[in-house]
């Protein structure tokens, strides 16, 4: 029992073997390589929904590479026996469990992010301060890139202590907030209205999705916040800088001036 049985599996291992597997792992790779290459090249063309459903799909593909090259490699190795299956897995999760302790929780963690999906490729989601596009999901991580085109790797097991924000959880529809705090004393509603219409004709806006515009007393003046939806969540930065742009010179056409805040009191 001292080598958990693994002397006795791998005992008939032969060349030709071991030359079927390598050919099953560099077969499984270069699999592997297309699709994440070749997928995400595609779904950029297509844009939109699709884009997302066909960026989501290469880790789901990349995992059922791995599983199905494993279920090839071992029978080639080892005779599939009971014990032999045995010895095997054991050795494995004695393996993980002391040499790759944390390799192993970010690997469970990616499996199950696979499963539950809190975030695809092509979502937006901000984790411990952190705000961009998600690139793409590995077994053991996840990468992102911020808007200041920063690539950030976030580790799976951060799914067990981190709160997760997605901003358009795998669809194309993503909520901007834009916001003018300006002075008191001007007509309210003649702002919400001219607020309402900068939004709507941003050569930006997604029309078929609700345009809402707010308001808050604030010790310093009113505080307005228009909500919408660019047309792709890409454009995001682009939306709400038009935004900003218009939205402050129809309120200097309407007399109303913005007003500087401290950051305590927004």
């Amino acid at each position: 029992m001292g080598d958990l049985g693994l002397g006795a599996a791998f005992s008939d291992i032969t060349v030709d073997a071991l030359l079927e597997a390598l050919f099953l792992v560099v077969l499984a790779s270069a699999v592997i390589m297309v699709v994440q290459n070749l997928v995400p090249r595609v779904a950029h063309q297509l844009g939109g929904k699709a884009r997302l459903y066909l960026l989501a799909s290469v880790p789901l593909v990349r995992l059922l590479v791995i599983i199905v090259t494993i279920v090839l490699v071992v029978p080639v190795l080892v005779e599939p026996s009971f014990e032999n299956m045995i010895a095997i897995f054991g050795a494995l999760a004695l393996a993980l469990g002391f040499a790759f302790k944390d390799y192993a929780n970010s690997l469970i963690a990616g499996i199950v992010t696979l499963y539950e999906m809190p975030y695809r490729p092509g979502d937006w989601i901000d984790v411990n301060g952190k705000y961009g596009e998600v690139k793409s999901i590995g077994t053991r991580s996840a990468e992102i890139v911020t808007p200041d085109d920063d690539v950030v790797i976030i580790p799976h097991s951060t799914l067990w202590t981190a709160l997760i924000a997605n901003g358009n959880d795998g669809s194309d529809n993503l909520m901007c907030v834009t916001e003018f705090h300006v002075e008191p004393h001007h007509d309210v509603r003649a702002i919400l209205d001219t607020l309402r219409d900068v939004a709507f004709t941003s050569p930006l806006v997604k029309t078929q999705q609700p345009v809402r515009v707010s308001v808050q007393n604030k010790p310093y003046g009113m505080k307005y916040k228009i909500k919408a939806y660019p047309l792709d969540p890409r454009d995001q930065f682009r939306f709400k800088t038009d935004l900003t742009m218009r939205g402050s010179e129809a309120l200097a056409a309407e007399g109303v001036r913005l007003v500087s805040v401290p950051v305590a009191t927004v």
